[in-house]
């Protein structure tokens, strides 16, 4: 469990624009009272050229332009961030902007910024002439560092106007997704998952008969997304009360209160208690994550193809990164075995049944909605043929290979309706033709992953 609700607090600070400036304000802070109690002992002996040695006066007025140079700055930079993010939700739609909240680069930025200015204070607020009713105090090595965090914040504001200028770029925001489905499977769908799938009818053997009858339902006590399941919280309640749990949700769909969660069965045994501890195995928030949801930057890639293709925009070859990236990752997820639905015990007992995601849901994510908005397209049509295709060679998969070609032939059908052009159409037949052979012929197959 601590390991669940850790990832979601990582995700969550890492979403946020406070975490990394306040972190390295904290840092900047505490560099100032290093170099300040450094140059109040005399252990270090300045002789170095570059070493502020000035009077009081020009660090005042050193300090202070930097510290005046960087509120300017840090608020220039916080405007152009806010115009990137509205920017984002308009163009590539508001599911987008966690993306966006999650770039590391901007974070740092107005870190530096703010950090800069909170040190050039604390420095500035020590320095004392012969006529301040003080003994005099020029800190030298305070005030070189201020100039060094000067001429850094210059290379990152350099750094940001080129950071700002890219992140908003299609083929940017596409990557980044695009790597976002391929972390999502590698975490996910590993190669090896330890014991492999029951046949059904062996499942269904190990489910008590009377489990229809005498599961009674745990309810949600809140209301939002599901992003993530303590699976391994789950069996350990399951085996301290001698339980079978079979989920009725999975993460990324969204949980009204009160709704079913799990059916426990023998449902005898369900009280205050653990109902209260099966809620706290199921991690609820206001939007969707990764975490444990591959279908989330599925989704997230069709949205950005949906409104490229969209009359108002009419950008075609932004849908056909899109469909370049889905292709790619499911030329990845093929050659991933998907896990069990079955959760086994250390003794080898069946204690959770999940609610699994299967690979025609995935593909049907990602390839029907596309195919539906852009039939009368005939460069994405093509393309989401060729992706068929690509897909098909990744994998010798009866079942698979059977709904590509479904996809495939739905792809053909709805391309009759929208084409007008015969041209067009006779174009799409040929592709259709190819990517039939590629499902057909066996020896096109290849595993890219595993050279």
């Amino acid at each position: 469990m601590r390991n669940v609700k850790i990832g979601k607090l990582w995700d969550q600070l890492h979403s946020s624009y406070w975490f990394i400036p306040a972190v390295m304000t904290v840092l900047a802070t505490a560099l100032a009272f290093i170099m300040l109690n450094l140059d109040r002992t005399d252990k270090v002996t300045i002789n170095y050229w570059w070493v502020y040695t000035g009077g009081a006066d020009g660090a005042r007025s050193l300090l202070e332009a930097v510290a005046g140079s960087m509120v300017s700055v840090a608020a220039t930079a916080f405007s152009i961030t806010i115009v990137a993010l509205q920017l984002a939700a308009s163009n590539f739609g508001p599911r987008l902007l966690r993306n966006f909240m999650q770039d590391t680069g901007n974070q740092v930025v107005l870190g530096t910024f703010l950090g800069t200015f909170i040190y050039c204070l604390l420095v500035l607020r020590t320095i004392h002439g012969e006529g301040d009713g003080y003994s005099q105090f020029v800190p030298q090595l305070a005030v070189t560092v201020g100039i060094l965090l000067a001429i850094i914040s210059i290379g990152v504001l350099i750094y940001f106007i080129h950071h700002a200028s890219t992140i908003i770029q299609a083929s940017h925001v596409i990557e980044n997704v695009s790597a976002d489905l391929h972390s999502a499977i590698e975490r996910l769908f590993p190669e090896k998952i330890g014991r492999a799938e029951p046949e059904p009818e062996q499942r269904i053997g190990e489910i008590p008969t009377s489990f229809d009858e005498e599961a009674l339902p745990i309810r949600a006590k809140g209301t939002g997304y599901l992003q993530a399941i303590d699976d391994k919280e789950l069996i350990k309640i399951a085996e301290r009360y001698n339980l079978l749990l079979r989920l009725q949700i999975r993460p990324g769909k969204f949980v009204i209160q009160g709704s079913h969660l799990v059916l426990i069965f023998p449902g005898t045994k369900v009280n205050y208690q653990l109902t209260k501890q099966i809620n706290n195995a199921f991690i609820l928030g206001k939007e969707r994550t990764e975490q444990q949801d591959v279908e989330f930057p599925i989704n997230q890639l069709v949205e950005i193809a949906l409104r490229a293709i969209s009359p108002a925009v009419n950008d075609p070859f932004t849908a056909i990164r899109c469909i370049d990236r889905l292709s790619a990752g499911f030329c990845h997820l093929v050659q991933r075995n998907f896990p069990s639905a079955c959760r086994y015990d250390n003794n080898n007992k069946l204690r959770v049944i999940t609610e699994n995601v299967d690979f025609a849901r995935l593909i049907g994510s990602a390839f029907n909605q596309i195919r539906q908005y852009g039939r009368s397209d005939v460069a994405v049509t093509i393309r989401l043929l060729e992706a068929i295709a690509v897909i098909a060679t990744f994998t010798n998969n009866s079942k698979y290979q059977i709904i590509l070609r479904h996809h495939a032939e739905m792809i053909l059908a709805d391309s009759r309706e929208g084409l007008s052009q015969d041209k067009d159409r006779k174009d799409v037949e040929e592709k259709y033709y190819e990517v039939i052979k590629n499902l057909d012929n066996d020896s096109t197959i290849h595993n890219w992953y595993s050279t």
